[in-house]
This record gives structure tokens, sequence and C-alpha cells, in this order.
């Protein structure tokens, strides 16, 4: 089963690391995509990592906004 939110980012990246905290600290399962192994992907993320996506629509990026994920996960997680 592919998890409703997709973390777009890169070894190294600090703010990816902080959008993945924010998530695990929400309880919001993900998954993890690096960007550096797809030159499609590095093309079309550059330095927007981290990208969060919810249902394969872009949720924002650098930084994870808790609330309005929250309400697009159409509530507090589980």
């Amino acid at each position: 089963m592919t998890e409703r939110v997709v973390v777009y980012g890169r070894t190294g990246c600090h703010l990816c690391d902080d959008a993945k905290a924010s998530l695990e600290r929400l309880g919001v399962a993900y998954t993890e995509v690096d960007v550096d192994t797809d030159p499609e992907l590095t093309a079309e993320y550059g330095d927007l990592v981290p990208v969060i996506t919810v249902d394969g629509k872009e949720h924002g990026y650098w930084r994870v906004d808790e609330a309005r994920l929250i309400k697009e996960l159409g509530g507090a997680p589980r």
C-alpha cells in the first residue's frame, strides 16, 4: 500500500530531517524518496526539497504546515 504522504528529499538535508521529524511527531506515516537517485526528480525538485505531497498533490516545500497537513489528511492521524 502506498502511503498518502510522500517526502521528496535528499541525504544530508537538514530541512528534510525537520520535515520528517514533524511528520513523525504528528504520527503521520510517509514514504521517503531521495531525489538524487533520479535525474528527473533532481531536475523537478532541485533546491525545493523537501517537497511533501499528500495523495499525489503538492502540500508544500521546505517546511511542513502541520495544521494544514492534518486538515488535508481529514483530521488527526491515528
